[in-house]
C-alpha cells in the first residue's frame, strides 16, 4: 500500500468511525412503550401509528431545534416485567430523550419509576389508573383521563340511563381493569345502585360460562366489565349465547374493532356500551391529520390520536426548552402551559393530569362500529 493511498484509507476510516455517533446525535429519540405483540397488540398498533405520524409531521416542519424525531419501539406486551425491561433498554442502551407510553397502567406504573429516576420525560396516551399520577413523580404526564373520572361517567349512565338497580361488576384482575371496576362500583353505590356480584376473569381464559351462570343467578339489571377487548368480547358473546340479554357496559379497553372480533362478530357486539374519551376525530385540528392517516390505511380509531398528541406535547416542551434531556423541566413546562394538539388545545394540572373530564358513552352498532350515544 503506497503512502498516499494509506493516508486516504486511514482518513476514510476515521471519518466513518466518528461520523456515525455524530449523526446519531442529530435525532431526538422518543421511545414508544406499547404492546406490539400479545393480546393487546391492537392498541399497540394504535399507539405506534399515532406516534410515527406525529414524528413525520413534526420532522416535515423542521423537527425540534433542527433535529428530527426518531421513534424507538419497545414491546411490553402489557406485561409489567417486560415493561421494566423495555424501560431499562430505553434508558441504558437507546439513550432516549423522552418516552410515549406505556399503554396498560400495570406497565406504566413500574416503567415510569425507571424513567423518573433517569430524569426522562414520559407521556402516557392511555393509562387511566389514578396511581399513575399519584406517586409524586416529576417527569410523568398523562394525555388521557383517569379511572375515577371514567367510573363516575359509567355509574351515572348505569343509574340514569339504564335504570339498573342491581348490577354485577367484573374485572380482568389487571391493574387497569380492577381500578376501573372499583371506581365504577364505588360511584354506583353512591348513587344507590346495589352491587350484588363482584368477580374476576383471568386474561387468556376461553370459557366464562360458569361466570355467566353466576350472573344469571344474581338477577342483575346490567353488567359492568373493567378490562380489555379480548376478555370483554368473549364474555359478552357467551352471555348472549346463554340467552342473557341484559345491558353490558365496559370501558376504553374495548375501543378497537378487535372487540367485535373477540365477541364473534357484530351481532354479539351490537348494543354493548362503553365509556371512552370524546372522539378527537371531530376536532378541527385533527382533520388534516385524519386525511394523511387515511392515506396510510388508518382510521385513527381508539388511542391513535392520543399517541399523536403525546408526541406533540413532548415536541412542544422540547422546543420551548434548550435542555431537551431534563425530564423534570419538560414536565413542568407542560403542566404550566396550554398546548395546541390534534386533540385541540390542552392543559394539565400539577399532577400531570388533563384539566378536563372528556369521557362520554358510546354504543357498538350493527355495523361493528362504536358511535356516541345520543
Amino acid at each position: 500500500m503506497n503512502k498516499g493511498f494509506k493516508k486516504l484509507f486511514i482518513t476514510a476510516a476515521l471519518t466513518t468511525a466518528f461520523s456515525a455517533p455524530a449523526m446519531a446525535e442529530e435525532f431526538i429519540k422518543i421511545g414508544l412503550g406499547a404492546p406490539i405483540t400479545g393480546g393487546s397488540a391492537a392498541f399497540g398498533k394504535q399507539l405506534l401509528v399515532g406516534a410515527e405520524a406525529a414524528a413525520e409531521a413534526i420532522n416535515a416542519k423542521g423537527g425540534v431545534h433542527g433535529k428530527k424525531i426518531k421513534i424507538i419501539q419497545g414491546d411490553d406486551a402489557c406485561e409489567p416485567k417486560q415493561a421494566v425491561a423495555v424501560a431499562n433498554r430505553f434508558v441504558d442502551q437507546e439513550k432516549v430523550d423522552a418516552v410515549v407510553g406505556h399503554f396498560c397502567s400495570s406497565s406504566t406504573i413500574p416503567a415510569s419509576e425507571i424513567y423518573d429516576e433517569a430524569n426522562i420525560l414520559s407521556v402516557t396516551p392511555a393509562s387511566t389508573n389514578p396511581r399513575v399520577t399519584e406517586r409524586d413523580l416529576t417527569t410523568l404526564i398523562r394525555v388521557c383521563g383517569r379511572d375515577d373520572q371514567q367510573g363516575e361517567v359509567d355509574a351515572k349512565f348505569i343509574h340514569e340511563n339504564l335504570k339498573a338497580k342491581r348490577i354485577a361488576v367484573i374485572n380482568d384482575k389487571d391493574t387497569y381493569g380492577v381500578g376501573l371496576a372499583n371506581a365504577t362500583r364505588d360511584a354506583a353505590k353512591k348513587l344507590g345502585v346495589e352491587v350484588v356480584l363482584e368477580d374476576g376473569v383471568t386474561r387468556g381464559e376461553r370459557d366464562y360460562n360458569a361466570l355467566v351462570t353466576k350472573i344469571k343467578a344474581s338477577d342483575v339489571g346490567a353488567v359492568f366489565f373493567g378490562g380489555l377487548y379480548a376478555e370483554a368480547g368473549l364474555l359478552v358473546k357467551q352471555m348472549r349465547q346463554q340467552g342473557l340479554t341484559i345491558p353490558f357496559v365496559s370501558d376504553d379497553g374495548i375501543a378497537d374493532p378487535a372487540f367485535v372480533t373477540a365477541a364473534g362478530g357484530a351481532p354479539f357486539a351490537e348494543g354493548t356500551y362503553m365509556s371512552f374519551l370524546k372522539d378527537p376525530r371531530g376536532e378541527p385540528a385533527a382533520q388534516e391529520v385524519l386525511v394523511k392517516l387515511k392515506e396510510k390505511g388508518s382510521d385513527a380509531e381508539g388511542f391513535t390520536l392520543y399517541s399523536y398528541a403525546a408526541v406533540e406535547a413532548i415536541a412542544a416542551a422540547m422546543e420551548a426548552n434548550k435542555d431537551v434531556k431534563d425530564g423534570t423541566k419538560l414536565a413542568d413546562w407542560i403542566k404550566n402551559n396550554e398546548i395546541d394538539t390534534v386533540l385541540g388545545r390542552k392543559g394539565w394540572d400539577q399532577k400531570g393530569d388533563p384539566k378536563t373530564n372528556d369521557f362520554i358513552i358510546y354504543v357498538w352498532n350493527k355495523d361493528g362500529q362504536y358511535v356516541p350515544l345520543k
